[in-house]
């Protein structure tokens, strides 16, 4: 599972990458980065039709980035051992000696 592990972790990095890459972008309400790239007066950053193209795209990528996340979870449970309850040791006090004053 370590293997697994170490194959998804990369994998997921790189989702999230591309995800924010993506959402930044797109244009938003106030132009967003895209504006910089397409000039005061373009619409969009790369051509008319790329507000489409990049809504597909951000919604693959966000699934894609929900199901790494869960098998990472499952997998990361399974390495770290889950949630076992842990063994408590019952720490007894010392007896008191006997001591008799006096004797």
């Amino acid at each position: 599972m370590l293997v697994l592990y170490w194959i998804i972790m990369p994998v997921f990095i790189f989702v999230s990458f591309m995800m924010i890459l993506l959402v930044l972008i797109q244009k938003g309400r106030g132009g967003g980065l895209s504006g910089a790239f397409g000039g005061a007066g373009g619409n969009t950053a790369f051509g008319a039709k790329t507000g489409d193209v990049l809504t597909w795209a951000t919604s693959i990528v966000f699934a894609l980035f929900v199901a790494l996340a869960v098998v990472l979870n499952l997998v990361c449970d399974r390495v770290g051992g889950g949630t076992q309850p842990t063994q408590q040791t019952q720490h007894v006090p010392a007896s008191p000696s006997p001591s008799t004053p006096g004797k």
